[in-house]
C-alpha cells in the first residue's frame, strides 16, 4: 500500500508564484529585514489591488471588480497564514517576534479591508443575476461578512471597531505566544515515580549529573505520563504543571480580550460575541448552539456516568481505601480499567506505530482513498532542517513536467523542538487559484499550499518515536485538514480555496478521516512491529477497537465542558467574570472526577483565541463527520466508490458551496444523530465484562 501512495523522490519543484517569506530570495536564509521586506511588498501588492479595484468606471461586474478584491485577499491570506507560521515554528526567537508584529500589521490590513466602504459600495452594485451559484455564494457571503464587520456603521463607530479589533489581535497573539514558549518542566528525583511507563520512554529520560530526571510539558512527555505512570504523585505535578503553562499572565490577556469582543458586538447591534460569531455559520445562532449542546447533553449524561462508575469500583478494587477519582488520575485509570475488562494495554500496540512507518501509512491511507500520488521533495527550502516536503499529484501522472496533475504541496513539521507550538494543526499557506481567465494585473494561476504542525514523538536518531493509539489518531484528524485545503484549492476565487467553509464545517474532513483508523485491514499495511517488522494482529486491533469505545461518552462530557465554558465566556459580563469560579463550576457540571485546585486550563485554552465562543465545532461536526463515514463500505471502505463521491462532493468544493449544500450532496439528505448516538454506544456493553 505504501508503494502505491510514495513515489520516488524529487527536486526542488518551481517556485509557487507566491514566493515564501523562509526563502524569499532563493538563498534558504531569512532576516528579520528580509521578513518585514517580504511581507511589505505582498502588502503593496495587496493594495495595488484595491486600487485597481476603486478606479473601475462604468458597471461593476465580477471580473472588473470581484476579481480585484479576490486578488486583495488571495494576498492577504497568504501573506498572513505564512507569516503566522513563523511567529509559530521558526527557531530563532527574533525572527518569531519580528512574525508576531508583523502579524499584527496584516491583521489590521484586514481590518481595514473589511471596513472599507467604498469597497463594499463596489461589491454590492455587482448583480446578482445571471451569476454562477460559486460566485452568488461567494459575493453574498462577501457581503454579509462586510456587514458583520460594522462596514454599514457611521464613521465613529467603525473607527473605534477597528481600534478594538487590532487591539484584540495582539492580544491574541500574545496569548497564543505565552503558551507557546511557557514549557514547565517536571523534576522526578526517584526514579520508582515512573514505573508503569514504556522502555522506551525511560531510555530517553536519562538522570542527569545530580541524579534528577526533568520532564516537560510538551506532549511527547506529558500524555505517557497521564497514561501510564503509577505514581500518583506524578502524574498530579504532571497535571498541574500543564495546566498551569501560561498562567497568571493569560488570565488578565483573556479578559481583556473578552471585553474587546463584547463592546465589538455591542456596536455591531448584538447582545454578545457569540450571536455575533454564530450569525454567519452553520449553526446560526447562540440559541441554536445552547439547543444543540442541551441535547447532547442530555444523550451523554447517563453513559458517562456508567462509565466513571465502573472505572471507580474497579480502581477501589486495585487500590484499597480509594474514595474517588481525581482529574489527574482519570486517563491513568481509565487504561488500567482497559487492560483488564477489554484485555487491551495502550502500550502493546506501540511497537506497532513508530513515527516512520505512521507517517508513510496516512499517506498510503490517503493516496488510496482520494486517489492521489505523494512526491517528496527532497532539496526544498523550508523553516528548518526537520520539515519534511511533499508535492501531491493526481494518480497515474507520470511526467513530472505536466503541472496540469499537480494538485498542491504541503510540509510536515512534526517534532516538538524550543520555541515551536505545542499544539498539533493544520495552517492552510497559500490559497490556490484556477480556471480563470489570464490578463493585465491578474494574478496567475496557484498551487496551493499547506503545513502539518505537530508534536509526536521521534525526530531524533535512534529514537524510533513509538506513538500511542491517540497518537495516531491524531496524525489522521490533522491530514484530514490537510487533504481538504489541498484538494479544495482549485477553485476559480481565492476566497473559496480550501478550508473556506463556514467555520463550523471545517472539522468535519478531519473527524471523518479518523474513523479510517479502525480498520484492522488498513493498519496491516503499515503498522508493523518496530523489530520484527510483524503485522499487527488483527485480534489486538479489534481488542484495541472495544476498548476505544468505552469512554466516548466520557469525551463527548469533556467536549461539552470545554464547549460550555467557551460559550458562557463570550456572554456573561467581563467585568464581572470570575474565569475560576466559571471553570471549576462547569467541571462539577459535566465531569465526575474530582476537582484538582491550581488547575488554570483555560489560560492555554489557545481555542479561546481561535474558535472564540465557536468551540462547538468539534462535537457540531462530529455528528456530521459519523453521518458521513456511515455511508463507507464496512468490508473495504478505502476502494469503495463512495470515497471519490466524498472527494467530489465534499472536499473539492471548497467554500464554494454553503456547508448544509455539502452535507445534503454527498448523503443526499440533512444530517442525523443517528450515528452518533450509535457511535458513543457502540459496543458499550463490553465494558461490563468482569475483571479479575
Amino acid at each position: 500500500m505504501t508503494d502505491v501512495a510514495i513515489q520516488p523522490t524529487v527536486s526542488a519543484p518551481p517556485e509557487n508564484i507566491f514566493p515564501h517569506p523562509w526563502n524569499p530570495d532563493g538563498s534558504g536564509s531569512i532576516s528579520t529585514a528580509s521578513l518585514e521586506g517580504w511581507v511589505q511588498a505582498r502588502l503593496a501588492r495587496h493594495q495595488q489591488a484595491i486600487d485597481r479595484l476603486l478606479a473601475i468606471e462604468g458597471p461593476r461586474t465580477p471580473e472588473n471588480t470581484l476579481r480585484r478584491y479576490d486578488e486583495a485577499v488571495a494576498e492577504l491570506s497568504a501573506t498572513g497564514s505564512q507569516t503566522a507560521l513563523l511567529n509559530s515554528v521558526y527557531p530563532e526567537k527574533a525572527i518569531r517576534d519580528a512574525a508576531q508584529d508583523l502579524t499584527q500589521v496584516i491583521a489590521q490590513a484586514g481590518v481595514a479591508l473589511g471596513l472599507n466602504q467604498d469597497v463594499y459600495k463596489a461589491l454590492s452594485g455587482i448583480p446578482l443575476d445571471g451569476l454562477d451559484d460559486a460566485t452568488r455564494h461567494y459575493l453574498k457571503r462577501t457581503l454579509l461578512q462586510y456587514r458583520l464587520a460594522g462596514v454599514d456603521k457611521d464613521d465613529a463607530s467603525r473607527a473605534r471597531i477597528k481600534e478594538l479589533q487590532e487591539k484584540a489581535t495582539l492580544l491574541s497573539l500574545t496569548f497564543s505566544r505565552n503558551v507557546q514558549e511557557n514549557v514547565n518542566t517536571v523534576t522526578v528525583e526517584e526514579p520508582a515515580e515512573l514505573y508503569g511507563l514504556p522502555a522506551d520512554f525511560l531510555q530517553a529520560h536519562q538522570a542527569g549529573a545530580d541524579g534528577k530526571i526533568t520532564l516537560t510539558t510538551d506532549f511527547p512527555d506529558y500524555l505517557p505520563v497521564m497514561t501510564f505512570a503509577q505514581s500518583g504523585a506524578l502524574r498530579r505535578r504532571m497535571f498541574l504543571a500543564y495546566n498551569t503553562r501560561a498562567y497568571p499572565q493569560n488570565r488578565q490577556i483573556l479578559l481583556d480580550l473578552l471585553a474587546l469582543r463584547k463592546e465589538v458586538a455591542t456596536i455591531l447591534g448584538f447582545t454578545n460575541w457569540a450571536d455575533l460569531a454564530t450569525a454567519d455559520q452553520m449553526m446560526e445562532s447562540a440559541e441554536n448552539m445552547r439547543a444543540f449542546l442541551d441535547e447532547l447533553d442530555v444523550a451523554s449524561k447517563g453513559g458517562a456516568e456508567k462509565e466513571c462508575s465502573m472505572i471507580l469500583d474497579f480502581a477501589r478494587s486495585r487500590q484499597q481505601g480509594l474514595e474517588a477519582i481525581d482529574a489527574s488520575s482519570r486517563g491513568y485509570w481509565l487504561e488500567q480499567y482497559r487492560r483488564s475488562a477489554f484485555e487491551f494495554d495502550s502500550q502493546s500496540v506501540r511497537p506497532y506505530f513508530p513515527y516512520d512507518r505512521v507517517e508513510q501509512g496516512v499517506l498510503a491511507t490517503a493516496a488510496r482513498l482520494f486517489q492521489v500520488e505523494f512526491r517528496k521533495v527532497e532539496d526544498a527550502q523550508a523553516w528548518h532542517a526537520d520539515v519534511v516536503t511533499y508535492e501531491v499529484y493526481e494518480q497515474g501522472s507520470s511526467n513530472r513536467e505536466d503541472r496540469t496533475t499537480l494538485i498542491g504541496r504541503f510540509y510536515l513539521d512534526m517534532h516538538p523542538r524550543e520555541g515551536k507550538d505545542k499544539w498539533f494543526s493544520a495552517h492552510p499557506l497559500i490559497p490556490g487559484v484556477f480556471d480563470h481567465p489570464e490578463g493585465e494585473h491578474c494574478a496567475p494561476q496557484q498551487i496551493p499550499e499547506a503545513a502539518l504542525i505537530c508534536n509526536f514523538p521521534g525526530g531524533k536518531a535512534g529514537e524510533p518515536g513509538l506513538m500511542q493509539h491517540s497518537d495516531v489518531v491524531t496524525y489522521f484528524h490533522e491530514f484530514g485538514h490537510l487533504m481538504h485545503a489541498l484538494l479544495g484549492g482549485h477553485q476559480r476565487w481565492a476566497g473559496l480555496s480550501g478550508i473556506a467553509t463556514e467555520g463550523d464545517f471545517v472539522e468535519v474532513p478531519s473527524q471523518m478521516l479518523e474513523e479510517f483508523f479502525r480498520d484492522h485491514r488498513l493498519l496491516a499495511t503499515f503498522a508493523h512491529h518496530h523489530d520484527t517488522g510483524e503485522p499487527i494482529p488483527a485480534e489486538l486491533v479489534m481488542r484495541m477497537n472495544r476498548a476505544g469505545a468505552f469512554g466516548r461518552a466520557d469525551w463527548v462530557r469533556t467536549q461539552l465542558f470545554y464547549t460550555t465554558y467557551s460559550l458562557v465566556t463570550h456572554t456573561e459580563d467581563p467585568a464581572t467574570l470570575d474565569l475560576d469560579e466559571l471553570f471549576q463550576s462547569l467541571y462539577a457540571r459535566f465531569l465526575p472526577y474530582t476537582w484538582i485546585d491550581g488547575n488554570r486550563m483555560y489560560a492555554s485554552f489557545t481555542h479561546l483565541v481561535g474558535y472564540s465562543s465557536n468551540y462547538y465545532t468539534y462535537l457540531y461536526d462530529k455528528v456530521i463527520a459519523l453521518d458521513f463515514y456511515s455511508v463507507f463500505s464496512r468490508t473495504n471502505p478505502l476502494d469503495d466508490s463512495t470515497s471519490m463521491k466524498y472527494r467530489r462532493t465534499v472536499l473539492e468544493p471548497g467554500g464554494s458551496i454553503p456547508g448544509k449544500q455539502l452535507v445534503l450532496h454527498f448523503l443526499g439528505r440533512n444530517q442525523s444523530t443517528d450515528a452518533f448516538t450509535n457511535w458513543i454506544g457502540e459496543e458499550f456493553q463490553a465494558g461490563a465484562s468482569v475483571y479479575d
